[in-house]
């Protein structure tokens, strides 16, 4: 156990950047290209958005290979690809407190168009970005055009899915999250993490600039801008909470936590209100995509109850819940009630046509055991069934209109219809849910996947040996789903294809086969 001394001392430095002051060079010159680790934009508003950079001339060490000073960077934002004309441009100071990261809070842009966007420092200069701006809040758009995505193992297989996700037409992408893997597992490898686990704010900041340096990866940030969400793998496998799956003590195991929430918002094009204060960081949010839809972007890690009946100190389980009876719980939460309060205000705060709750997993239940009984995942939402149940039934009180939620987590194409009560046949059909599959992350057999259907009507598809991710669209009355598959990720050429398509009807919870 850390002793209260050494705890609040560690915790201070990770925080230090708050107050820390930094020289700063003011003709910064670099070994090799500082801007290695790409560009990125984010989180758009009607009067702007987000725009991001690291500074790294070695990616792999964890300060990057920079000297510990400020480095100032110029930042320009323009109405065109060739930046003939200026909208925006201005000054920034990379500091060695935040790995020389770069956090743009753009603003007085024009709403709902294209902006190009480049950094530089001294004689370096990075790669052009793209961002949107979102509409007006009173307008009503008639389109947007979104892909969603998770769980990318960077050993497992090439980040093939964003060269075609680079492609599409887009408005934006929602990543839900394991962003990065701290742990090294799977078959078939086909490139090395070739460093240990992470532990250290070092070992983050390494661990994200070696996935950051993926060339594909960089291209879909190029192309369009991102909100994301967490899950696990940012931190910890199976981590709930102040809980690790391995045993550490609480408090040795928040200031690793705290480690990898800085390196996370180092690593992010996120706003200035979602940075670290002290051991949390606050990253659930709302945005609006004029009267057309709401996003509600959730943090299921940060808050929630530990799971239930673990079989070590920590982690998830397979339970039958007949014989772990602490998962009817009703006091267990998924979300915190902070969170819970938080979302239910928001729904009833919504006029919006589409409301798409972004979280991290599969939502729907989904029995594990064939036949009689019942067999749950304690680390889902079937490890919380009366906090999914609160979330459904909030959205019907509040009459939200169009619910439909989207999540990543499980490696796997799902697609089902949410009902406040699985148990009960007559329960009716409240929202629509779409899982993406993982952009390289491994998956149990289909042949598994195709019983499970059987024991889950609810559901009404299933497809797990293929890696994506899913591409989403509204307009016209109606919301669809493309759940998108690559040949291999063992392939960095490897082709993609549809492999199905759903619809949802404005004002018929549940998506029909297109």
């Amino acid at each position: 156990m850390l002793d209260r001394r050494t705890f609040l001392r560690t915790l201070a430095a990770l925080g230090a950047a708050a107050a820390a002051p930094a020289c700063a060079l003011t003709r910064p010159r670099f070994a090799s290209d500082p801007f290695s680790l790409g560009v990125a934009s984010g989180y758009p508003r009607p009067d702007g958005a987000v725009i991001w950079t690291r500074l790294a001339s070695e990616p792999s060490r964890g300060d990057g290979g920079l000297d510990p000073i400020g480095i100032p960077v110029r930042w320009e934002v323009a109405r065109d690809e060739r930046f003939s004309a200026l909208a925006a441009s201005g000054a920034a100071q990379a500091t060695p407190e935040w790995a020389h990261s770069v956090h743009v809070e753009l603003n007085g842009l024009d709403p709902d168009r294209w902006y190009w966007y480049r950094f530089s420092s001294g004689d370096a200069a990075s790669p052009a970005g793209r961002l949107r701006t979102a509409p007006r809040a009173d307008s009503a758009p008639t389109r947007l055009r979104f892909a969603f995505a998770s769980c990318q193992q960077y050993e497992q297989g090439w980040f093939t899915a964003y060269r075609h996700m680079a492609r599409d037409d887009l408005d934006l992408v929602v990543f839900l999250g394991d962003y990065i893997y701290e742990s090294s597992w799977g078959r078939e490898h086909v490139r090395k993490h070739n460093f240990p686990e992470p532990y250290t704010l070092e070992d983050y900041r390494a661990r994200y600039a070696l996935y950051k340096g993926d060339a594909d990866l960089q291209a879909a940030h190029r192309a369009f801008p991102w909100i994301v969400t967490w899950d696990d793998h940012e931190v910890d496998n199976d981590y709930a909470n102040d809980r690790p799956e391995d045993g550490m003590p609480p408090g040795q195991f928040l200031l690793r936590r705290a480690a990898a929430y800085k390196a996370y918002y180092e690593h992010m094009p996120l706003p200035a209100a979602m940075r670290p204060n002290g051991l949390d960081m606050r990253i659930y949010t709302k945005l609006a995509w004029g009267s057309l839809a709401n996003f509600y972007v959730l943090d299921d890690r940060q808050y929630r109850s530990h799971q239930v009946c673990p079989r070590k100190s920590g982690g998830s389980t397979v339970v039958d819940p007949a014989e772990c009876r602490e998962i009817r719980d009703p006091n267990r939460t998924m979300l915190g009630a902070q969170q819970e309060t938080w979302l239910d205000r928001e729904f009833a705060d919504s006029r919006a046509a589409w409301n798409i709750v972004a979280q991290q997993t599969l939502m729907a239940q989904l029995d594990r055991g064939p036949g009689e009984g019942q067999r749950f995942w304690t680390d889902g939402w079937d490890g919380y069934p009366a906090a999914r149940r609160r979330l459904l039934e909030s959205a019907v009180a509040k009459k939200l209109a169009n619910p439909v939620v989207i999540g990543g987590d499980v490696h796997m194409h799902w697609v089902a219809g949410l009902k406040p009560d699985f148990d009960d046949a007559k329960s009716p059909v409240v929202a629509t849910e779409f899982v993406g599959t993982s952009i390289t992350s491994q998956a149990m057999a289909q042949k598994a996947v195709d019983a499970a259907l059987l024991e889950n009507p609810h559901i009404k598809y299933g497809r797990s040996d293929r890696r994506g991710y899913a591409r989403a669209a509204i307009g016209a009355g109606r919301f669809s789903a493309e759940m998108i598959g690559l040949e291999t990720v063992k392939r960095p050429d490897s082709e993609s294809s549809v492999l199905a398509r759903f619809v949802v009807e404005d004002g018929r919870p549940g998506a029909q086969r297109a």
